[in-house]
């Protein structure tokens, strides 16, 4: 049994969903994981993670103007506006989907399904350098 630690760095220019598939599935073949699990952590508080469709760029879309109805911007019900009127339905945004995600390892591949794909949510409209702690747990 092993563990490795990682860190990953995606620069994001604005709001919008940002697939990072590739990085980890390249981080796993990097280090010849072949059963186990991935355990991902985004170390902020106003963007998500998430597993979502990688096929019909519609999705990502969807789900953008869906958020845009349930958590406006500038809604008058917010005290937190000191960072902008984004900054507090960046954060509601953010509860109300995750910041961890647990992809297992099998055969050396990432388990996901065929469409799925990892992705950042950023909730900002500023562009941000996001980071996100990897961790591999097995063989």
């Amino acid at each position: 049994m092993r563990q490795v630690l990682h860190e990953i760095k995606i620069p994001t220019r604005g709001r919008g969903l940002y697939e990072f598939t590739d990085t980890v599935t390249a981080w796993v073949a990097q280090h010849g994981f072949q059963s186990g699990l991935v355990t991902l952590l985004l170390r902020h508080t106003s963007a998500s993670l998430l597993i979502q469709e990688n096929a019909d760029p519609d999705v990502r879309g969807d789900l953008e103007r869906f958020f845009a109805r349930l958590v406006p911007d500038g809604d008058p019900i917010y005290t937190h506006t000191l960072e902008g009127d984004d900054d507090m339905p960046a954060h509601v945004r953010a509860a109300l989907t995750a910041v961890n995600l647990s992809i297992p390892v099998s055969r050396g591949r990432l388990a996901l399904g065929t469409w799925q794909g990892l992705y950042l949510w950023e909730h900002r409209r500023a562009p941000h350098a996001r980071t996100i702690a990897a961790h591999f747990i097995g063989d």
